[in-house]
This record gives structure tokens, C-alpha cells and sequence, in this order.
């Protein structure tokens, strides 16, 4: 995930990670995709009208071939669950859950036959069913920055997550406490400002000594 400083067919599945940006206040975007198909059956979520067959929520998916297939999630196959299913790009649309591992990327799909048979563009908030979960607080990875999370400085005016106890490639260099609704929210001994989103969009990040 990268944060900017600031004054911060198929259905084609592509896997976001991501990066960071620091001084002020840095805005959240996760860069590196992994992109994949996959074929059959329409999607949905509550209210939305369209049929759920393919990767609904707490549906589950494989890591093998076809990549990011659904399988039974009883199956030694299962590899990762759907927290939540949403339609329309990702850029403003609902949050994914802070536990989420990995985001899937869903391409709209033109049927060419009905509305129920097409498939709106979409993304599915992924969690792995078992560890690691690069998600979750700390852990130096995942779609989100969430409390707990560290990062290092990649460059001037950019950070990136790292490993809050050490065991990654880099060494983390500040750990976000809290998210608030403005940089005025922050303690006083706040560091780093990071835009995070969601309901409280800022992240007040301290200096690990």
C-alpha cells in the first residue's frame, strides 16, 4: 500500500496487496496486482438483485487451477473465504472489513442475454483461512492500514508496511495507535499523520524508538 504526502468475456480477478506515503496526513492505495480468470455464474450482494453463484459472501476459494476457483469450503482445496462482496469499482466504494487478507478485483461481464445473467464490476474482500494473515494488525501487509500496522520509510515522502516485530525485510520506523477523525483528534506526541479511511480516515502514527 503507498500513502502520498499530503498538505497522505471472464471474470477477470486481479489479487491487490499493497503500499505507503508520509509527512501530513498520506493517502491509502494499494499498488501490485496478480490477475487471473475465471469463469461461469453471476454474482451478488444483499439487495442488489443479481443471482449469488459465484464468489458470495462466505463463499471460498482455492489457490490452485483454475487460480482462485470457488470451491466448498468444507474442501482441503479451500484456501480463502469472501468477508464481504461488493459491486462497482473499489475507488469510493464501501470499505472492506479490517480483517481482510487480499482484495479480488471482479471485471464487469456482459452476458449479452439478460440483466441477471451479467455480471457488474465488482471486488470481494478476502480472508485466509488459515494464518498467515498478512491483514491483520501488525503484520506488515494486507489491503489496509489499520491500527497497529508499522511502517518503514521507502523514500522520501513514501512509507510502507512493515513487520511490527522485525521479522520482515525491513525494519518498521513508526506504528500507527489509533484512527481519528482529523489530524486534531491525534495526541500531541504524533509523528505521522496517515489517511487510512473508513469511518475515522486518519491514522496517528508514533516513531519507534
Amino acid at each position: 500500500m503507498r500513502h502520498r504526502a499530503l498538505p497522505k468475456a471472464l471474470f477477470a480477478l486481479a489479487v491487490l496487496y499493497g503500499s505507503y506515503a508520509l509527512t501530513g496526513c498520506q493517502a491509502a492505495g494499494r499498488t501490485g496486482a496478480e490477475t487471473v480468470a475465471q469463469g461461469g455464474g453471476s454474482v451478488a450482494d444483499a439487495g442488489s438483485g443479481y443471482v449469488a453463484t459465484f464468489l458470495g459472501r462466505g463463499a471460498c476459494t482455492g489457490r490452485g487451477r483454475p487460480a482462485f476457483a470457488e470451491v466448498d469450503c468444507g474442501s482441503e482445496q479451500a484456501a480463502a473465504s469472501v468477508l464481504a462482496r461488493y459491486y462497482g469499482p473499489r475507488t469510493g466504494g464501501p470499505r472492506c472489513p479490517e480483517s481482510t487478507d487480499f482484495v479480488l478485483h471482479i471485471t464487469a461481464v456482459d452476458a449479452g442475454t439478460s440483466e441477471s445473467d451479467s455480471v457488474p464490476e465488482g471486488y470481494a474482500c478476502m480472508r485466509n483461512l488459515r494464518p498467515p494473515h498478512p491483514g491483520d494488525p501488525g503484520m506488515g501487509g494486507g489491503p489496509l492500514t489499520v491500527p497497529g500496522d508499522c511502517v518503514y520509510t521507502e523514500r522520501h515522502g513514501v512509507v510502507k508496511e512493515a513487520a511490527c516485530d522485525g521479522s520482515g525485510p525491513h525494519e518498521p520506523e513508526f506504528r500507527v495507535d489509533r484512527a481519528v477523525g482529523s489530524r486534531e483528534d491525534c495526541p500531541p506526541a504524533t509523528d505521522l499523520y496517515v489517511q487510512v479511511g473508513g469511518g475515522a480516515p486518519v491514522g496517528c502514527a508514533r516513531r519507534l524508538s
